[in-house]
Parts: structure tokens; sequence; C-alpha cells
């Protein structure tokens, strides 16, 4: 093995060299990228020779496969992979992948497919750096909440904006109403880190009024998308991104022009959420045993 990591920002990611992801990774080189993902959040691969299949078992050996999506179609012939589109539109808001089921994934993984010539880039930011930063009555209050996550929300796109296209696709994607309560300060399993488990998907504070429980939420989400917080990926040819989907949140920027760009994602089903309490989160709304498994 002759891994090679090299940090790309203080609190956010690493570039990675020296591994052949295209192959089986062996004991050692797999537990050194888990711990550079435990360490750095976001790990980037340049020059990578990837296939659909390829990126599936690469993310296999972190753990078992989810479903492309709960109600939004996969890639033809590959139902592990979602398309990110723009042609099925853009995803530019603060999010953490899936937060509305039980257990959404651990980790994901982008693959470049199609690059526009210029913006583009994807977002991450570290929700451990954010928790670090509150100050200290504010965490002591954020580490007694929960959020209730959902994918059937008003996503307050004006009016005029909302075509045939568009509805059918939210409709597609709200096919299937999913609510679950998280807690918003989620003990990562593996490192014992704290982060701030909110993001788009979460839209009332549990025991809140809708109205209180934005203020709160935004106040909260401030210190996420700090640009210190925050790693900003330029695309190109043949490359690969894995985050660690339980304490991160990205966002893809639409700033190409409408013109075209495709990234194929694949995730690793995640555990159940647990909070600073030892509570685990609960589903209110909505099964997804058929997307995913529950990771030990």
């Amino acid at each position: 093995m002759s891994l090679h990591l090299r940090k790309l920002s203080a609190n956010i990611g690493a570039h990675v060299s020296g591994v052949d992801v295209s192959g089986p990774l062996d004991g050692d080189t797999r537990a050194a990228l888990r711990e550079a993902l435990n360490v750095h959040k976001a790990l980037v691969f340049d020059d990578v020779d990837l296939d659909d299949d390829s990126q599936q078992a690469f993310v296999r050996q972190f753990g078992d496969v989810t479903t492309a999506h709960p109600t939004v179609p996969a890639v033809d012939g590959a139902p592990n992979v979602l398309p990110v589109d723009s042609e099925r539109g853009v995803a530019n808001h603060w999010h953490t992948d899936v937060t509305f089921v039980l257990n959404p994934p651990q980790a994901s993984t982008l693959r470049s497919i199609t690059i526009p010539p210029y913006g583009g880039e994807t977002l991450i930011a570290s929700s451990a750096a954010a928790y670090r930063q509150l100050p200290e009555p504010l965490r002591a209050l954020a580490d007694t909440l929960w959020a209730e996550h959902t994918n059937d929300y008003d996503y307050a796109v004006p009016a005029e904006e909302i075509d045939e296209e568009r509805d059918a696709q939210r409709a597609q994607f709200t096919s299937i109403t999913f609510r679950t309560a998280h807690p918003v300060v989620r003990v990562h399993p593996l490192t014992g880190e704290r982060g701030l488990f909110i993001g788009g998907f979460a839209q009332r504070i549990v025991g809140l009024s809708v109205g209180e429980s934005r203020r709160i939420l935004d106040l909260l989400q401030s210190y996420v998308v700090r640009p210190e917080n925050v790693l900003r990926h330029r695309w190109s040819e043949h490359q690969l991104v894995l985050f660690d989907n339980r304490i991160t949140q990205h966002y893809a920027v639409d700033n190409y022009d409408k013109q075209p760009r495709r990234l194929h994602r694949v995730t690793a089903a995640g555990d159940i959420p647990v909070g600073v309490d030892g509570k685990e989160s609960y589903s209110i709304e909505g099964d997804a045993a058929h997307y995913t498994s529950v990771a030990a």
C-alpha cells in the first residue's frame, strides 16, 4: 500500500493518491481509508477507472449498498446507482443524503460522468466543525433537541418556475411520504464525535412551532456553512468523491448555465442515528426497507 493523503482544508477534505479503487482493497488499505474518512470527512480520488459496477464494488467494501433512492428512479440496469443529472433538476440546497428515512446512508460516493466547462462545484461541509464552534450555551441547547425530517415539504420554488416536468419530478420524489425524528446532535458511531445532524430535510424541531423551529434551525445551520467549514470541490473527469454522510452536508452549485452535468451516486447503508443521551432516531411515517438495510 502506498496511500498518500494531502489535506485540502483545515476542517474538511483530503486528496487521496496511491490507491487503485477499481479493484478489491486489502484489509490495511480499507482500514486506512476508513480512518482517513473519519478524520477528513471527505476524500477525493483522481484518475479513477470506474464504471457503475466497479463503483458499487468499491462502496460494498464499506458496507451494504442501498438502492439508488427511496422514490427516485435509478440508472437503467443499475438499481443501486442514482443519476445526479441536471436534466432532472438541481440540488442546490444544503442537505445530508436521505435523512428523511430512519437510517440514512453512512457514506456517499459521487463519480463524474459529464462535467460542464465551468461551475457545477459540489460544496461539502463538516457538521462536526460546526458543532465545535457553537458557543457553549447554544451547544447545550442543541444537545437536547430533536428535529423532524421529511421529503414532503414546500421547497419554496417560485410558482413561475414550476412547469409540468418539475411538477412531475416533485410528485415522484414525494410518492412515498417519509417523516423521521433525528437528534439535532448526532454521535458518530465510530469516533464518538458530535455533529449537527440537520440540513434541508429537517423541517421542524420536535415540540416547537414551525416558525420557532425555522429560527433555531437557521441559526445552527449558519455554523455548518461557514466558509472555513466548507470544501468547494471543482469537478474534473474521472474523479470519485467519498464523503461521510453521518457528519457532513453538501450542496450542488447551480452556476453552469443549464449545461449538461451528470454524476453517479452510490451509497452505503447506514446505522440508526443516536443522540448524546443514547436515544435512537424513530420513524413517524414511511417504511424504507425497500431502500436500505440497517448497518450494525
